[in-house]
């Protein structure tokens, strides 16, 4: 009679190993894949809220919403259009929020780790439900009252764009990655000492300066454009009216590569 052959555990080992090896030069492959198609995401969402953006101008006579008042910031003013939706209001590599919906705090909150993390949830009494998010408006965009301008110890009324009808609309950042729901960058604003570090301080461009995407940002612009950013890019769009982009963190202000803070230093220069 024919004897039945099987696997020998060398065989086996030999086979587990193989496998392992093919493993571990695979994942970082995968990796890299899964992280491309969640910037590919970024992008892909940032488009459509340059539609709802839009359509809120056109119906405000191509206005943007006050922004600084509670009841019209963005995440009010433009509820409407985006259906309260909290998934769609977060960059897919930053959904956990720091609070959860229970109200516990991770303290993550100017941490490296809350880079990956959205801000919220946040329930401001009249809004349809909490809110979590991790994009984040460029406060000198919107359209406050003539007189009542906020940020006077950052800027001038002279600063806000206030609509998207300006000349060099494809270099205003309108809506990108944020660890808060706003900032208002001045070109002379420091970036972050580590990634995460600025939340709520006076170099409010580090709110926007966050590594979610390998070096980059995702950014929707003034004209509804959106593209990835390099984050010492950020210094060199003209956030508002009177931004100096050639100011001290740009290679045309005379930035050294040794004067960003080591976690930025390997990142391109722009």
């Amino acid at each position: 009679m024919n004897k039945r052959k099987g696997f020998t555990l060398i065989e086996l080992l030999v086979v587990i190993a193989i496998i392992a090896l093919l493993m571990a030069v695979l994942m970082p492959a995968l990796q890299r894949v899964k992280m491309q198609a969640r910037s590919v995401a970024c992008l892909a969402k940032l488009k459509q809220w340059g539609i709802f953006f839009s359509m809120y101008a056109d119906d405000y006579n191509g206005r943007f919403m006050n922004g600084f008042t509670v009841s019209n910031r963005w995440v009010y003013a433009l509820g409407d259009y985006y259906k309260w939706d909290d998934e769609f209001t977060c960059c897919p590599n930053a959904l956990k929020p720091w609070v959860d919906e229970y109200g516990i705090d991770s303290g993550a909150e100017g941490s490296n780790v809350g880079v990956t993390m959205a801000w919220g949830y946040v329930n401001q009494g009249h809004w349809k439900k909490p809110m979590k998010g991790s994009y984040g408006i460029n406060g000198w965009v919107v359209d406050p009252p003539a007189g009542s301008e906020p940020h006077p110890e950052r800027g001038t009324p002279n600063f806000f764009w206030r609509g998207p009808t300006v000349a060099g609309a494809g270099y205003v950042p309108l809506f990108l990655e944020g660890q808060r729901y706003n900032g208002v960058p001045l070109h002379t604003d420091t970036p972050p000492t580590y990634d995460g570090e600025r939340w709520n301080d006076n170099a409010q461009m580090g709110r926007f300066c966050l590594n979610r995407h390998d070096g980059f940002a995702g950014c929707l612009f003034l004209d509804f454009s959106a593209r990835k950013v390099g984050l010492k890019e950020l210094w060199t769009l003209k956030w508002h009216k009177e931004y100096v982009e050639a100011g001290p963190w740009t290679m045309g202000g005379g930035v050294q590569a040794s004067d960003w803070p080591e976690w930025m230093k390997s990142f391109k220069d722009h």
